[in-house]
């Protein structure tokens, strides 16, 4: 089933679209694939990227939304990405970069699109673990800038992923929030005061 991606807002493409047209802000990228990148770049499939803030015993989960990511495409593939966030005056553009997640992002979302069931693909990023996962949100209709994982929506984990979590398996939340929970509350704890 195809994904439902949700429309970015605009000023967030204007500012990419800006971005790409500037020689400057691409050559102080420091993006060696989208500098050498033979042909027209677009900005494809933005993705609003969550961070996940709090994990508690119960699983509760508190999220907010960072920004959005767009997948730079050169032909057939996704060379680099950029990435925008709020500020006081509106979404603008705040930087590109490259690595693995692109290509793991690219690849998870491919995954995705053989799955039964409609999602609406968004990032959760997991600090406290440096983990980014591509999140497969149940409720094609919701506000993709609000919410929190559901039980039922799946995690992809991309690669690099922590040790002892598969990169590009689909987790249900309420299977991978409490291993989680596991790896993220100890470290709390020892930064605690007593």
């Amino acid at each position: 089933m195809p994904l439902r991606v949700p429309p970015a807002p605009a000023p967030a493409l204007r500012s990419v679209l800006t971005a790409l047209s500037s020689p400057t802000a691409v050559r102080e990228a420091r993006t060696p694939s989208l500098l050498g990148a033979q042909g027209p770049v677009t900005p494809e499939l933005p993705l609003p990227v969550h961070v996940l803030d709090r994990i508690t015993a119960e699983g509760v989960t508190a999220t907010r939304l960072t920004g959005w990511r767009f997948l730079i495409r050169c032909g057939d593939r996704a060379v680099a990405a950029a990435e925008t966030m709020l500020t006081p005056d509106g979404w603008a553009f705040s930087h590109f970069f490259e690595g693995p997640y692109v290509a793991s992002t690219e690849r998870a979302l491919r995954q995705a699109e053989s799955v039964p069931q409609n999602y609406q693909p968004r990032l959760l990023s997991v600090p406290g673990l440096y983990m980014l996962t591509l999140w497969l949100h149940g409720d094609c209709a919701a506000d993709a800038a609000t919410g929190h994982p559901a039980a039922t929506d799946l995690l992809v984990p991309l690669a690099p992923a922590p040790p002892g979590i598969a990169a590009h398996r689909p987790h249900r939340v309420a299977e991978l929030l409490p291993v989680l929970t596991h790896r993220v509350t100890p470290a709390r704890l020892l930064r605690s005061p007593a």
